[in-house]
């Protein structure tokens, strides 16, 4: 399972011109789910999330986690991230999990965060969705559950 942070001040995601969800000051959250991820998986990464330190703390320096700073998180499915583009010119997508494995597991992570205290925006699993932030930093990092 992967998570692509984006630090941002804000973040909405627009269906068919209507916002669906949004965030101020927080993490966009693109989520990219394989088929082996687990719910324990998702789990263990959404604590990771919620304790990640990438905000600023008084001396700006990175020791702030997003439920340090009260922050909010919007979470967008999105199976391109599993992606294999080790080869060609076109990215092959048999290492994303199918809809009805992955939907289920975004779930998991969407619940186990608000579980942690963060509050949650989403957008809508499998839709075509407009994402538009501002990137505070900027800040960005993949965190893959793969590579613990």
């Amino acid at each position: 399972m992967k998570a692509l942070l984006q630090r941002v001040t804000k973040a909405q995601v627009d269906i068919e011109g209507k916002t669906v969800g949004s965030i101020d000051q927080g993490l966009l959250i693109l989520l990219g789910i394989t088929p082996t991820d687990t719910a324990a998986d998702a789990e263990k990464l959404a604590a990771r999330v919620a304790g990640y330190r990438i905000f600023s703390d008084a001396d700006d320096k990175m020791n702030l986690s997003l439920s340090d700073i009260n922050g909010a998180a919007l979470i967008v499915s999105q199976f391109t991230l599993a992606a294999d583009t080790n080869s060609g010119r076109r990215p092959s997508f048999s290492t994303a999990a199918q809809p009805a494995h992955a939907e289920p597991l975004y779930r998991v992570f969407v619940e186990h965060l608000n579980y942690l205290g963060i509050s949650v925006a989403t957008g809508e699993f499998g839709a075509d969705m407009q994402v538009s932030l501002t990137n505070d930093g900027p800040v960005t990092l993949l965190l893959d559950t793969e590579k613990n």
